[in-house]
Parts: structure tokens; sequence; C-alpha cells
């Protein structure tokens, strides 16, 4: 091979969007919902990278010390794997949720519980 190799690691302004991320979701309030979405909008405001599928990844790696159950996707329900964690987190917090004949089938209510940062 001629030249030299290809750098190998996280894109750069990885380790700023990684902690851009878990510094936002930690803003979130008890009893309050983000999407993906609305995290990934927020962030490429500020720092001009990243979608719902790194805010995604990002709490999938790295998000065990924030309010992860408190991020949702745009129809308002937690991530499949964790759903029956999450939703019971968040009704403990008083978020408003649908209430279907089985609870692991519960969304929350986006129009009453949507936050959004104060920039």
């Amino acid at each position: 091979m001629h030249g030299a190799e290809p750098e190998i690691g996280p894109p750069p302004g990885a380790d700023d969007y990684l902690e851009a991320v878990l510094d936002l979701v930690a803003e979130i309030p008890p009893g309050r919902a983000a999407t993906y979405g609305s995290i990934a909008e927020v962030l490429r405001d500020r720092l001009g990278i990243g979608g719902p599928r790194q805010v995604g990844t990002v709490l999938a790696r790295a998000g065990s010390g924030v309010p992860w159950w408190r991020v949702v996707n745009a129809s308002g329900q937690p991530p499949r794997p964790y759903r029956s964690d999450a939703l019971a987190r968040l009704r403990g917090e008083g978020c408003p949720l649908t209430e279907p004949a089985d609870p692991d089938d519960a969304r929350v209510v986006l129009r009453r519980a949507l936050w959004w940062p104060e920039d």
C-alpha cells in the first residue's frame, strides 16, 4: 500500500456529540419526554451533526446514567427491548400515557408531555 493508512475511530466531533446528547437528555424533567428526532434537531442546530438514529445509538451505548426512558420514538413509544421498564418509570413520574388493554402497548401522549429545551 502507498500513502498513509486511513484513520480508524469515531468521526470528528463524535465525543462532543455523545456528551451533548447525554447532557440534553439529562435536562428532561420528570413526567416529560422528548423524541429521538427532537433531540437530534436541537443538536443539529447547536453542533451541525447527527440525527435520530445517532441519538438512539448514543443512548444505547452510553445512556445508562441519564433518564433514557424519557426519550421515545415519534409515535411516543420507548425502545422495544426496554419498553416495560421505561413505561413503568414514566408512569411513576406521572407522564401522560395512553392506557390500552395491554399496558406494554402504552405510548407517551406527546401533545401533553413533549419537552423542548429553553435555549
